[in-house]
């Protein structure tokens, strides 16, 4: 028999534990996470208008309700909490699905200013993340924007921050977030990219959600266009590129309504400097780009200066490393190979990884289905020689007695009926619980554990609906 963790319960961990579930009948999966609630980024990372990408929350769900795998939420592993090396003595293998956790940085004078943050604190903020610790004033005070990068994080931030309540009202935002976002004055949003528009990541569905928002104008300088050799004949790039550009040059062509709310979508700037005014962020110094014909860009060395009273950079996310785990700071990944972790040239027995923690931050959700498969399939093949060593009893037991204190799937229910109770209170639907002490609370409510005791060698989950 086999006793895997799967340490991160977003995409790539569930799908990790459904391949080896699906796959080996004796498998039997923990799956920890360090928040008291599962799914990872597609809770706490997909904007919350977005109700069909969200939706995948019903798909992860059942697997972590299969009989074979259990959700045990509020484990941290690594530094300040279960010791890589520890956990190894519990399961007979343990894949890492940590994502990325780091932002990529501008690396400019002014970064550090009052009203620059990373696009990722912004979403966290509005996502009811529990380590958000940002407070509401974000948008306080803010008449102009300007939002740093040109893929799909990039469009979320920049839409939310054009949407009114009536539009936001209906998602899972927590109130504080709402009622900030509501009463915003932000009346200027500038999307800028360094590249030109035939390089961008944005994918067209995202793009043309701008121009259905209402009371917005969306406004693209043809200029700016024409700059991208690509731009005159699109004929050559690929289709989703092609139609990013057929997008634009439809909005530049297009006469501006006048609308109460303005989305600029830049190409070929990028930022210098942020510049104060009375201590804070007050203006944003940008400089032309050209491009330099190996598909990059130069500086021109001609610049302008965009007020702005925030800025939020989306310029790519970074694996930071786990406590006791190799780590090249160069990919920010941890070395592997076919998903088994690789320590000072060779394979670590028990130990692998799936998702960005992987193979960098790249991809769709999707893609994170075959990259677990791979490493699935990589532990399967080692499991004959993995299972012969003996584990205790209980894992569950073990973690409790050196200090964690695991949240299982009947806290996360709890948690869920606590949501949609303050949602109702609010007159609106499900309603996130924005800080840790609540969901804490909340998850408490569900009483103590019902664990049900496993033959020796295996572990079975307990608290399941009937």
């Amino acid at each position: 028999m086999l006793r895997v963790a799967v340490v991160g319960s977003g995409p790539s961990g569930v799908y990790t534990a459904q391949s080896l579930v699906e796959r080996d009948p004796e498998a039997f999966v923990d799956v920890l996470d360090r928040l008291p609630c599962p799914y990872g980024l597609v809770r706490y990372g997909v904007a919350p208008d977005h109700e069909k990408i969200k939706s995948l929350q019903h798909s992860l769900r059942t697997v972590l309700e299969h009989e074979r795998v259990r959700f045990l939420g509020g484990v941290r592993v690594g530094a300040d909490g279960v010791p890589v090396d520890r956990l190894r003595e519990m399961y007979h293998a343990v894949v890492y699905c940590v994502g990325a956790a780091s932002d990529r940085r501008l690396g400019i004078p002014g970064e550090e200013l009052p009203g620059s943050w990373s696009a990722t604190e912004f979403v966290s903020w509005y996502s009811a993340h529990p380590d958000s610790a940002a407070g509401d004033g974000f948008v306080r005070d803010v008449r102009t924007a300007v939002v740093v990068g040109a893929g799909n994080v990039a469009l979320d931030v920049t839409r939310m921050l054009a949407r009114g309540a009536a539009e936001l009202s209906p998602t899972d935002m927590p109130q504080s977030a709402l009622s900030a976002l509501s009463a915003s004055g932000v009346s200027e949003i500038h999307m800028v990219g360094r590249r030109g528009p035939s390089q961008a990541r944005f994918t067209t569905k995202e793009l043309r959600e701008l121009g259905g928002l209402p009371d917005t104008d969306v406004v693209v300088d043809e200029a700016e266009l024409a700059s991208d050799p690509a731009y005159g004949d699109p004929s050559g790039l690929p289709a989703a590129q092609r139609r990013n550009v057929e997008v634009l040059r439809g909005w530049a062509a297009a006469p501006a309504r006048g609308v109460r709310r303005r989305i600029r979508l830049r190409f070929f700037l990028r930022p210098v400097e942020l510049l104060p005014v009375e201590g804070r962020l007050g203006a944003v110094r940008l400089e032309r780009t050209a491009p330099d014909g190996r598909g990059g860009v130069r500086g021109t060395g001609r610049y302008e200066v965009v007020e702005a009273q925030l800025v939020l950079r989306s310029v790519g996310y970074r694996g930071a490393p786990l406590e006791g785990l190799p780590f090249d700071a160069v990919s920010g990944t941890v070395p592997h190979a076919a998903g088994r972790v690789v320590r000072g040239g060779a394979v670590a027995p028990g130990e692998y990884v799936a998702g960005w923690i992987k193979r960098g931050p790249t991809g769709v959700i999707g893609a994170n289905r075959p990259c677990a498969k791979e490493t699935a399939t990589s532990l399967l093949e080692d499991a004959p020689v993995l299972a012969r060593r003996r584990l205790p009893d209980e894992p569950l037991d073990a973690l409790r007695a050196i200090g964690a204190d695991p949240v299982e799937w009947a806290g996360w229910l709890a948690i869920e009926r606590a949501e949609a109770a303050l949602g109702a209170s609010l007159g609106r639907g499900v309603v996130k619980l924005p800080d840790w002490a609540a969901l804490r609370a909340a998850a408490g409510s569900a009483g103590p554990s019902r664990a049900a005791t496993a033959p020796a060698g295996r572990s079975r989950p307990a608290d399941r609906p009937s």
